[in-house]
Parts: structure tokens; C-alpha cells; sequence
């Protein structure tokens, strides 16, 4: 074999080598596709009984845990509907059960008038760098969260703020920021939690990502 015979045979057997390795990577390419759909096809349905398994038992507690949510409402005498979660825990208390609705802080536009109140009276308090300082504590208070909202709870400093100052004009503003209040509810959730050997609050994982 002369060598521009050899360099040719070489340069045939690279594009053979070539086309096969690209063949045996289309191979492996199918052989995954296929293992994938396979898979998929097998965990949806099994994901979707264990979805419809967890949504009956949501509504099975709710429903169960509803008498006992009525009975606490004459008994405390506490309106349900202001109430976003309830706790119950058994009389040994080992077992715990938590219910409630996710509630996201919203209100409408007449919040805007309560705050510029506020921001007046406090605003007018500043006489000095001690008294400054104690002002742009209170106004972030006033402060927004990504949202754009305030948050109920200090909402509720504030309250507690102006019946200390006994301020009508402050008191009025707060008014107006409650009345304001229109939370969005969300989703309902149950929470499980029971006490290990150490007496320590463990909770029930009941999603699959809380599951180890």
C-alpha cells in the first residue's frame, strides 16, 4: 500500500468512525427520549392520585374540623371570619393540628388619606434630633413591602401608638388605615405537628417537599 493509498484508506476509516460514533449518540439520544416518556407516563398518574388523595383529606378535616371551629366561636365568642388560623392541640399535648387561610395584605384607596394623616401629626413631632430619630422609627412603621402594602401588624403598633398619645388627628389616621384593610385570602393549609421523645414540636411532612 503506498502512502497516498494509506492516507486515503486512514482518512476512510476516521469518517466511518465518525458516522458511527454519531450514529451510536442518535441511538442514545432515542433510548433516552424514550426512557423519559416512559417515566413521565408512569409518575403523572401516580402524582395525580397522590394530589387527589391529599385534596379529599384537606376537605375531609376542614369539614370535620368545622363543629369544632363553630363551638369555639360561641364559646370564646370570636368572630371566625377575622381569624386566618386556629390551632387545636390535644389534652396530653403531644398532637397539634393547625387550620387556617393564607390572608395577603391589600387596602383600598383610602388607605392613602389615613397615611398622609398620620405622616402629618408625627412629621409635626420632629423638634429635635432625639425626637427625629423617634419619628423615622414610628414612619417606618408606614412603610411599603414588595407589594406595595403595609403589614396588618404594624398596623396594629400604630393603634397601639396613638391611644398612648390620645392625638385625635393621630388616631383618626390609624382609623381610616384599618378601615382601609381588604386582605386577599388565599389557599387553605394544614399543618401537623406531634412531640418527639425529647418533647420537642416535630412537624408531619405533607408535601413532597418537606418529605426526606
Amino acid at each position: 500500500m503506498s502512502a497516498e493509498e494509506r492516507k486515503e484508506f486512514e482518512a476512510f476509516r476516521a469518517e466511518r468512525e465518525k458516522k458511527r460514533r454519531e450514529e451510536e449518540r442518535k441511538q442514545q439520544r432515542q433510548e433516552y427520549a424514550t426512557l423519559v416518556d416512559e417515566e413521565i407516563g408512569a409518575t403523572i398518574p401516580r402524582l395525580r392520585e397522590v394530589s387527589e388523595m391529599l385534596k379529599k383529606a384537606k376537605d375531609e378535616i376542614f369539614g370535620n374540623f368545622d363543629t369544632i371551629l363553630k363551638m369555639k366561636s360561641e364559646i370564646i365568642g370570636a368572630a371566625r371570619d377575622g381569624q386566618c388560623s386556629h390551632t387545636f392541640t390535644n389534652s396530653d399535648s403531644t398532637l397539634r393540628v393547625i387550620l387556617g387561610v393564607n390572608c395577603i395584605d391589600g387596602y383600598r384607596d383610602t388607605v392613602e388619606d389615613g397615611i398622609a394623616m398620620v405622616k402629618s401629626y408625627i412629621e409635626s413631632l420632629a423638634k429635635d434630633e432625639a425626637t427625629k430619630s423617634l419619628v423615622n422609627a414610628v414612619l417606618r412603621l408606614l412603610s411599603r413591602d414588595g407589594q406595595g402594602n403595609i403589614k396588618a401588624s404594624r398596623v396594629l403598633q400604630l393603634r397601639k401608638m396613638a391611644e398612648d398619645s390620645g392625638n385625635e388627628q393621630f388616631l383618626e389616621g390609624v382609623r381610616i388605615i384599618e378601615e382601609s384593610y381588604q386582605p386577599t385570602v388565599s389557599k387553605k393549609f394544614i399543618r401537623a405537628q406531634y412531640k418527639d421523645d425529647k418533647g420537642a414540636w416535630r412537624y408531619i411532612p405533607l408535601g413532597m417537599t418537606d418529605v426526606d
